[in-house]
């Protein structure tokens, strides 16, 4: 962490404890600057991270003062226990989420992509030129299966910072994190078997358990702690749960990072059945706090963990680029891996290889974090200013996806489709739910830079539901 970073949290945590209270007046630069040892331009750094974070603002000629409390809307509700296990449904509304055209004009606010805009992408982009013109032409032949050396090694290293050691043997390239969780599911499950998931939860992964002919069981979980070890333990003593699939850092679509003691008691529970964990990491080094969420794998002495990532949401999804440490089960997911896509493309991998070698990655995870945080705050101040009253709202904490819970009596499939009449788009609840649940729920991604085009479409968002209130 950098010193200006070090003092942005030092203050930050002054004000979330009240020792600083809304409206007062911060210490000046220059006092900062001689209290702490450091640099004028540091103490600037650290005022400008805490605007960006929404709590402090610049009034010209008069220093920084501490921003008005912002008021939090109600968390959105937990669904109710799971009865049995079910085969999914929704792919039609998958699909038309996924296949929905990139057309000019059209307010994208339901797919999962971050901002691939952002200028720390830039050396990227020359590294992947440069490893395409390179004379042996590497970039050009097929790469092991377990993919480039490289590439696994930095992940490797990587991996400390979410708790996690391991050489980079134990990892395999995929194709996007979406691979990564069909070997993982196919590692350890048989058609017929039983997930249990959270829920809500990510739809790639419950459309992957239906193409293969499992079930899923929906266990409720809650918008700050996560899962339900209570549920999920009298859900394991009813059924035949074969492995537990989740979310639990920055999940999707909720945005929570499980508590570390339930993640060890969550890893407890899969000891006592012996069942596997498939953990979806994609959005853990997006977490807002640093050191970013530990993972379930780095609690596992016993390899029953399958942990699955990829850059698809840090660096760009078109990147194609993923991975799993699949524990245990090494050898059944090299052999899943070689029956559906053999070797992953090697020119990406070796490019962002080279992009995290020479430092680029980490100048760009600070710079999206900080962003997302900042739009974090400006969409769920939209939202509130103009959903109808009673609309439940999470706090994620790290990613870029805000799950809105509705009033029962909206269906977000009919809004999806007025909105296409005024060229917006959101994410349905009922695509994370494997029995069709929060239909009155959706989700709106917040990534890419806020603008007044956006607001406006927010704007039509809030305006059509109160109009469908009105019509009830």
């Amino acid at each position: 962490m950098n010193r200006y970073e070090k003092l942005a949290t030092v203050l930050g945590d002054r004000i979330e404890q009240g020792l600083y209270p809304a409206g007062i007046r911060l210490p000046s630069v220059r006092v900062l600057s001689s209290e702490h040892g450091v640099s004028v331009s540091t103490v600037q750094q650290a005022y400008r991270v805490l605007e960006e974070k929404q709590l402090v603002e610049a009034r010209p000629k008069s220093g920084y003062f501490v921003k008005g409390a912002r008021v939090q809307a109600a968390l959105p509700s937990g669904c109710r226990p799971a009865q049995r296990p079910v085969e999914i449904s929704q792919w039609d509304q998958v699909l038309d989420l996924i296949t929905s055209p990139h057309r000019p004009g059209v307010v994208q606010l339901g797919r999962g992509s971050p901002d691939v805009t952002a200028p720390t992408l830039k050396p990227l982009s020359r590294l992947i030129g440069r490893a395409g013109q390179h004379p042996n032409l590497n970039a050009f032949h097929y790469d092991s299966i377990y993919g480039f050396e490289d590439l696994r090694e930095q992940i490797a290293r990587l991996l400390i910072d979410s708790g996690s050691h391991m050489d980079a043997s134990n990892i395999l390239i995929t194709t996007g994190c979406h691979e990564a969780l069909s070997i993982a599911i196919r590692s350890v499950c048989e058609p017929g078997d039983i997930v249990a998931v959270d829920s809500p939860s990510f739809h790639g992964a419950m459309q992957t358990l239906k193409g293969f002919g499992m079930k899923a069981l929906e266990i409720p979980t809650d918008p700050v702690t996560g899962i339900s070890l209570e549920a999920l333990e009298m859900a394991l003593e009813q059924w035949p749960i074969k492995a537990i699939q989740l979310t639990p850092n920055c999940n999707n679509p909720l945005g929570y990072n499980m508590p570390d003691d339930r993640k060890k008691g969550l890893l407890r529970l899969a000891q006592r059945y012996d069942i596997a964990i498939i953990e979806d990491d994609v959005y853990g080094e997006l977490a807002y706090q640093y050191p970013r969420p530990a993972t379930i794998t780095s609690f596992d002495d016993d390899g029953r963990v399958l942990l699955c990532s990829s850059f698809s949401k840090t660096l760009a999804p078109g990147l194609r680029v993923g991975w799993i440490a699949p524990g245990r089960y090494h050898d059944r997911a090299i052999h899943m891996k070689y029956i559906t896509t053999g070797a992953s493309a090697t020119l990406p991998q070796i490019a962002i290889a080279e992009f995290i070698k020479q430092g680029h990655y980490l100048v760009h995870l600070r710079r999206m974090r900080n962003q997302y945080q900042r739009n974090l705050c400006i969409m769920t101040d939209w939202v509130m200013k103009y959903f109808p009253c009673g609309t439940r709202v999470s706090r994620p904490q790290g990613g870029f996806l805000l799950w809105i819970e509705l009033d029962e009596r909206i269906d977000t499939l009919r809004l999806n489709r007025l909105l296409e009449e005024h060229n917006v788009q959101i994410a349905i609840g009922s695509i994370f739910s494997a029995s069709g649940k929060y239909r009155n729920c959706l989700r709106i991604n917040y990534a890419q830079t806020l603008t007044a085009k956006t607001e406006r479409a927010v704007q039509r968002v809030g305006m059509l539901v109160s109009q469908m209130l009105e019509s009830c």
